[in-house]
């Protein structure tokens, strides 16, 4: 009886300690420093302790990841100018192997942006101003372009709003539309998602105009989706939206994520929910380089909690482990990623020391292992 006890009790911890552990995917620029495209560690969210589990071999810039739901497949954006394209790689989440697919044209300078469901890849080319569409094959590989809508206008800004830049595309909650922020035209805009069309996949709705030379760059649901959260890249502005099903946005708040006595250069950047709905986080770059922690009132308004250094330079994006103990910063120029101990009461966080060294980590996702 004592043998059997020990047995289940080591089977209980054996099983405790698995669910406490994530993988962390990681996608980098390869252009600037040795990288072999992406990475997958091993991530504790009890510790926040990390080990290497593998990587991919020779993927160019895979500067954004996508999981299937199944967590058997990664896609990934190709950022290399008008030869851009998108990957498909098989999963195996155990091991962190990730063996390549099929790879195709993303007919768009640089896309930056992705995301799949069952039937579908979607991608945002940014320099290249359109959204493409691919059809999942039931292998995990993905299809030539089925669709592609190219966007028009520019913006006040000359420099940086001359023509069209799609910077993301994003599944409602209910998957019913796909929202797409257009930071050369100071629009997002939203589509009817129909997944099992052949060539009209996505079929424009409507279009919402924000502030002139803002720069919508990344948006996020609220948990209960009756609120949007849309960082603008160029002015640091973040505005809050109502959301209704019918796939409707109406804007109900601005307010600008740069300390009040800041000057100098700002290039705001990912915007993240706590997986309880309770804080929002958004990362700024330039001369920033810094997290604001924002608590989520009922009404969907925001409070601001604190805003701290990312301890890096050009923190790109950042990803909440699932358990919420962690955020982790990948910073694009100091090559490296940074790990915050979070607290779920306040939202704020704390340097834990520890920080994963890697070329141009810009692309972060946690999936099970």
């Amino acid at each position: 009886m004592k043998r059997l006890y020990i047995l289940l009790f080591t089977i209980v911890a054996c099983s405790l300690q698995a669910q406490n552990k994530f993988n962390l995917v990681v996608g980098t620029y390869t252009n600037t420093c040795q990288s072999n495209g992406i990475y997958v560690y091993e991530f504790d969210t009890t510790t926040g302790n990390f080990k290497l589990k593998n990587s991919s071999e020779n993927v160019l810039s895979p500067s954004y990841l996508s999981a299937s739901a199944d967590n058997k497949f990664i896609y990934a954006v190709n950022e290399n100018g008008p030869q851009s394209t998108v990957s498909a790689f098989g999963y195996n989440a155990p091991s962190g192997k990730l063996t390549f697919l099929n790879k195709s044209d993303a007919l768009g300078a640089d896309p930056c942006h992705l995301i799949n469901d069952d039937k579908n890849v979607i991608a945002a080319n940014y320099s290249g101003g359109s959204i493409v569409v691919f059809k999942k094959k039931t292998d995990g590989s993905i299809t030539q372009v089925q669709q592609i809508l190219q966007h028009e206008g520019k913006g006040k800004n000359e420099a940086r709003q001359e023509k069209a830049h799609v910077h993301m595309v994003y599944f409602s909650p209910d998957k019913k539309y796909v929202l797409s922020n257009d930071l050369g035209t100071d629009k997002v805009f939203i589509y009817n998602y129909n997944p099992d069309s052949k060539n009209e996949i996505l079929k424009l709705k409507q279009t919402v105009d924000v502030k002139a030379g803002s720069g919508p760059r990344h948006l996020v649901f609220s948990k209960d989706g009756k609120f949007v959260y849309l960082v603008q890249e160029l002015d640091a502005t973040l505005t809050t939206f109502s959301y209704d099903k019918s796939g409707s946005l109406k804007i109900i708040a601005e307010t600008s994520i740069l300390a009040k006595d800041f000057k100098g250069g700002t290039s705001a950047a990912a915007i993240k929910i706590s997986a309880d709905g309770k804080f929002l986080y958004v990362t700024d770059r330039a001369d920033v380089n810094a997290i604001s922690t924002y608590k989520i009132l009922k009404n969907g308004s925001i409070q601001l909690v604190e805003q701290v250094s990312t301890l890096g330079k050009g923190p790109r994006d950042f990803a909440i482990d699932p358990s919420g103990n962690y955020l982790l910063v990948g910073h694009q120029y100091t090559n490296d990623i940074i790990i915050f101990k979070r607290n779920k009461v306040t939202g704020k966080l704390t340097n834990t020391g520890k920080k994963i060294e890697l070329c141009s980590p810009v692309g972060l996702i946690f999936t099970k292992s």
